[in-house]
C-alpha cells in the first residue's frame, strides 16, 4: 500500500474523529413533529387547485352563456299594431283554365 500524503491523513483521521462522536441514540427516529396536520404548502395547493378549477368553470359558463358572434340571433318581424292585414281569395282553377294531365300510355 503507498503511503497517503499528510494532507489525507488528516482529514481521515478528522473523520474518524467525527464519526465516533455518534452514537446509537444519535442515529434513533426523532419524534413527528406537532403542530397542525395542514402544511403551508398543502394549503397552498389546494387553494390554488380550487381557483384554477372556478377559473375554468367561469371561463366555460362565459362562452356557453354569450351570444357567439357567428350566430346573432335574429331580431322579432316589426308589426304595426293599427294595421290589419286582409288576405285576398285565392283564386281556384275552373274547367276553363284547368289542364288535361297527360295520362300514361
Amino acid at each position: 500500500m503507498s503511503a497517503h500524503p499528510p494532507i489525507e491523513d488528516r482529514l481521515r483521521a478528522a473523520l474518524d474523529a467525527r464519526a465516533r462522536l455518534i452514537s446509537a441514540h444519535d442515529l434513533s427516529p426523532s419524534r413527528p413533529p406537532a403542530g397542525p396536520a395542514w402544511g403551508t404548502r398543502r394549503i397552498r395547493r389546494v387553494v390554488s387547485a380550487v381557483a384554477a378549477a372556478a377559473a375554468v368553470a367561469a371561463a366555460i359558463a362565459f362562452l356557453l352563456l354569450s351570444g357567439s358572434p357567428e350566430r346573432p340571433r335574429p331580431a322579432p318581424p316589426a308589426r304595426d299594431p293599427g294595421v290589419t292585414h286582409e288576405t285576398s281569395p285565392v283564386p281556384s282553377p275552373t274547367e276553363s283554365t284547368a289542364r288535361p294531365t297527360p295520362q300514361p300510355r
